[in-house]
């Protein structure tokens, strides 16, 4: 036995880091040179790893329409997507034996199939965050709900949750939570807050999607009060960018009710005038899915099984620390969430997401001097989390109310709004050594562009244009 699991950890010590597509890619800068690409926007979206790209090629000749097909081609499809159930099982630590894995698109998807899931009876509430992306905050705007404040540094206050929970005792439904910011890079304490959750009688959904592809997951023990109930992901994040995300459940909560999307596969018997739903997955599956997707997804999954999460988390902590002791050089820089120090610390785990401003710079104009003459990809603006943004900027009601009122009236408005830099698994020391040489550039005024406002509102080099219309047709 002790020998089995010897050979067993040095073959997967010695499995080779997944590699990702599109890493050596050139694009062209301002003045028509090209550079190799450096990608820091993982925590918008990832490229597909090469896996995964093998995977949808070799399964593309052989798919077809799942479930109800005497075809060998049908057959095989069906044996592939219903063995992605099991894949993101092992992945997310859950048990066939109490959960559903729902297959949908990504996890706006997901998170809206769980608010129509969650009826709530007179006087229940959900309670959610102002951490939270607005995946996991618009759907429950739609229910009576609470949100959970924020400490000064900007993570959730758990005892600000344990008031709401015993103020409202026995009437939550449900606490959701992102398990990680897109933000800060903070990692929440999603385990403590199932804690509270449990133990004043409610369910506890995660939105792990920022967290999923930088941390190994488990959703516990049935019987274990820091158990997480539920959880949602995208694929996009976790280098399978084709359109499929899971959602993952108690199966109770499909046993029987009205699917939020009617069609083929939802329903057992329909008559002229009645409907027998069907019951699990299935309920909510409804019409011909993304077989496709689903399979790329279950591929990058097993990919990152196979290398371990152990050694994605490793990768990436080295490079965090790398980043924040590097952008800490960069003149008028100023890093949104947890002081330097904290961060410094290594007194807690997060994740490699960097939210900046540059004084005397804005955001949008950062961004763009990055890509036309860096090669370099960053996010800017609000990240879809405008009330954590609003938090951490210090946005007062009263501006945000202001912004609201001038937006209704069709006004002009300049949205306050950050940078943001984010690492991946292909990332590199290079690729932060660029970024920081870029912002220094900035931070000293070596701008060898002038920038002007194209009327989609973005920044462009003055007399540079990209044909992004021949290109995309020359990639068809």
């Amino acid at each position: 036995m002790t020998t089995t699991t010897q050979s067993s950890t040095s073959r997967r010590s010695a499995y080779p880091r997944p590699r990702v597509l599109g890493i050596k890619t050139e694009v062209p800068l301002f003045d028509g040179k090209r550079v190799r690409y450096v990608n820091l926007d993982s925590a918008a979206s990832t490229p597909p790893l090469l896996r995964v790209q093998q995977a949808v090629d070799h399964f593309a000749p052989w798919y077809s329409s799942v479930h109800r097909g005497a075809g060998y081609k049908s057959r095989l499809s069906t044996h592939l997507y219903e063995h992605a159930r099991d894949v993101v099982m092992r992945f997310t630590g859950a048990s066939p034996a109490t959960h559903e894995v729902v297959f949908v698109r990504n996890t706006t998807e997901a998170l809206n199939l769980l608010a129509h899931r969650i009826i709530l009876e007179p006087g229940e509430l959900v309670l959610t965050t102002r951490m939270e992306h607005h995946s996991n905050l618009l759907p429950w705007y739609r229910t009576p709900h609470e949100f959970v404040e924020l400490t000064p540094d900007g993570r959730i206050d758990l005892q600000d949750l344990e008031r709401r929970l015993k103020a409202h005792q026995g009437k939550v439904r449900l606490v959701t939570a992102s398990a990680a910011s897109n933000v800060s890079g903070i990692i929440t304490g999603i385990r403590q807050m199932a804690r509270l959750a449990h133990t004043h009688g409610a369910l506890i959904a995660a939105d792990v999607a920022q967290l999923a592809p930088h941390r190994a997951l488990s959703m516990g023990a049935v019987d274990d009060l820091e158990r997480i109930d539920i959880m949602a992901f995208s694929g996009h994040k976790l280098y399978a960018p084709y359109g499929a995300g899971a959602l993952v459940v108690p199966a109770t909560l499909f046993a029987s009710g009205q699917p939020m999307l009617v069609g083929g596969g939802s329903a057992c018997l329909v008559t002229r005038s009645d409907i027998i739903w069907t019951s699990g997955a299935d309920l909510e599956e409804a019409g011909s899915p993304n077989v496709i997707g689903v399979v790329a997804m279950a591929a990058a999954l097993e990919e990152l099984m196979r290398y371990g999460m152990d050694k994605v988390a490793a990768h990436e902590r080295g490079l965090t620390r790398y980043a924040i002791k590097r952008l800490q050089t960069v003149p008028g820089l100023s890093l949104y969430g947890p002081s330097w120090d904290t961060m410094l610390s290594g007194s807690e785990d997060r994740l490699g997401v960097f939210s900046f401003k540059l004084a005397g710079h804005s955001y949008s104009e950062i961004a763009a001097i990055l890509a036309n003459e860096w090669g370099i990809g960053v996010r800017s603006g609000c990240f879809c989390a405008h009330q954590y943004v609003a938090f951490l900027m210090g946005v007062s009601d009263a501006v945000s109310e202001k912004i609201y009122d001038q937006l209704i009236s069709g006004l002009p408005v300049d949205l306050p709004g950050m940078v943001r830099a984010s690492l991946g698994l292909a990332n590199t020391r290079e690729d932060i050594d660029r970024l920081v040489a870029g912002l220094t550039a900035i931070a000293q005024g070596n701008i060898r562009a002038q920038y002007i406002q194209t009327p989609g509102g973005d920044l462009e080099p003055a007399g540079t244009t990209h044909d992004f219309a021949a290109h995309g047709e020359s990639l068809l």
